[in-house]
């Protein structure tokens, strides 16, 4: 994994979504436009936290997030995601 240039603040972290899933358990393959959009994905990097709001997850950690959770970023030609810890609903 790249290095990351980017340091977020106070309770936010960032995230690499993992791919999508491209077949369902049966081995039945979806189609690019029926594909939901992830919601599990990779700590790549957490701010500080704040006075009221420790962050709890680390680096490497792999989450889970709400459908529409956090703020979309490109960065090196690779998709993140920006969100407050809040918006994570669990550590995996």
């Amino acid at each position: 994994m790249a290095k990351i240039n980017i340091k977020p603040l106070a309770d936010r972290v960032l995230i690499e979504p993992m791919e999508a899933e491209t077949k369902t358990a049966s081995g039945i393959y979806i189609p690019d436009t029926a594909k939901e959009k992830p919601q599990k994905g990779k700590v790549v990097a957490v701010g500080p936290g704040t006075k009221d709001e420790k962050i709890t997850v680390k680096v490497g950690d792999t989450v889970l997030y709400g459908k529409y959770s956090g703020t979309e970023l490109k960065l090196g030609g690779k998709d993140y995601l920006m969100m407050r810890e809040s918006d994570i609903l669990a550590i995996i």
